[in-house]
């Protein structure tokens, strides 16, 4: 029996009809079997590359990519899924747009979804604002699709807000599934999401945010260790909280980098601005106030800089598991002695972790994939199966 059979057999089990035709907003809208149930698509999508057997699952069509903030990884994740499934992408360039000169969102929305699939959307950097972004996009093309200007109604991935990176998070936890063993090996296992210093200034909170609310509901015991000031939003919190009673594991918070290292099974040190702040940089952004969002930058630079000991040393390491924990980072980390002075990582620790590092980020094509294919196909198992069982290959040998 072929790994994507049995994984189709799974699949079967699940419950998932809710995923036909509807949206990815983030993770914790989501049932314990749809989360399952984009975890073994990803991998049966993954297994039938590896044997060179096409996923097109489209003749035609676009994925609208849409991305507010600079991306390397998201961005290519998101085009190779797409084309993985036999969509071409078109990346919507706001600066070469029409937004510019007063088109409104809910018009480019329907301007550009004509023949679109999926729309993936990033926008991360503004509290209240991203989340808030992709659904007005999203209601703007309900209307169109209502009032018949669109064939079809594209899906949302969101591939970050201000809230949740769920295809980050998601290909995380894939990762840690498969260096774990199995989904059934995750319970207990002591996950230390921190924050890390960093040179640089405003990253977003949706990483821990994500982490923290998904990985706890995998009966694992997570901690947030940050310094005092740098919380998260605490509507995450409390997601984190309920998802650990509800599986049985964990979740705390602590001010001490050291103490959610000690006895860590995974470390995921990491740097993010604190979320009071970013509710002034909105506030700053939305007033126009230049001068003022370059003094919150500075402010919070020098604030970065009183925590310089919160970084992943060897020393760190040392503290956890055998010393062998398994280092995680979303990329690009700032590492101490290669691209900056002093950042998140040693040089040594990030070196020594950095093909688990790229395995890491391997499973966010698929997941991104696996988030499509489940809501464009209404039989998710009969399609898996009708692609092996066709063989079309991806390319000749």
């Amino acid at each position: 029996m072929s790994k994507t059979e049995q994984l189709a057999q799974g699949l079967e089990k699940l419950k998932i009809n809710g995923m036909y035709k509807n949206d990815f907003y983030w993770t914790w809208d989501k049932t314990d079997d749809e989360l399952a149930a984009v975890f073994a698509v990803a991998d049966a999508l993954r297994d039938l590359r590896e044997r060179n057997i096409s996923t097109r699952i489209f003749d035609s069509g676009l994925g609208i990519s849409i991305f507010r903030d600079n991306s390397t990884r998201t961005r290519f994740s998101f085009a190779s899924a797409c084309n993985l499934l036999g969509l071409e992408v078109s990346d919507l360039d706001e600066k070469k747009s029409q937004i510019a000169h007063g088109e409104t969102v809910r018009e480019t929305a329907n301007m550009v979804s004509f023949m679109a699939d999926v729309i993936g959307i990033r926008d991360d950097m503004f509290i209240e604002e991203g989340h808030k972004y992709q659904k007005t996009f999203m209601d703007a093309l309900d209307e169109g699709y209502e009032k018949g200007i669109l064939e079809q109604r594209p899906t949302l991935v969101n591939l970050q807000c201000d809230v949740d990176h769920p295809t980050q998070s998601m290909a995380d936890l894939l990762h840690v599934i498969h260096q774990f063993g199995g989904v059934e090996n995750l319970k207990g296992k002591k996950v230390a999401m921190t924050w890390a210093y960093s040179p640089s200034y405003g990253k977003p909170l949706s990483v821990p945010q994500g982490i923290i609310g998904l990985f706890t509901r995998f009966g694992m015991d997570v901690t947030l260790a940050h310094p005092e000031g740098y919380e998260v939003m605490p509507e995450s919190e409390d997601v984190a909280r309920k998802n650990a009673a509800a599986s049985g594991g964990a979740f705390r918070k602590v001010n001490s980098m050291e103490e959610a290292f000690r006895g860590a099974d995974i470390v995921y040190p990491k740097s993010w601005a604190p979320f009071k702040a970013m509710e002034k940089r909105t506030r700053l952004y939305r007033e126009g106030d230049k001068a003022g969002i370059d003094r919150l930058e500075q402010e919070l630079l020098a604030q970065n800089a009183q925590h310089k000991d919160w970084s992943c040393t060897e020393e760190m390491m040392k503290l956890t598991r055998e010393g062998r924990a398994l280092y995680m980072h979303c990329l690009p980390a700032d590492i101490t002695g290669l691209s900056c002075q002093e950042g998140e990582v040693d040089n040594s620790v990030f070196d020594r972790y950095i093909q688990p590092l790229y395995k890491e980020a391997s499973f966010k094509p698929y997941i991104i994939a696996a988030m499509i294919f489940l809501s464009k196909v209404k039989d998710p198992v009969g399609a898996l199966r009708a692609l092996e069982r066709a063989g079309g290959r991806r390319k000749a040998f």
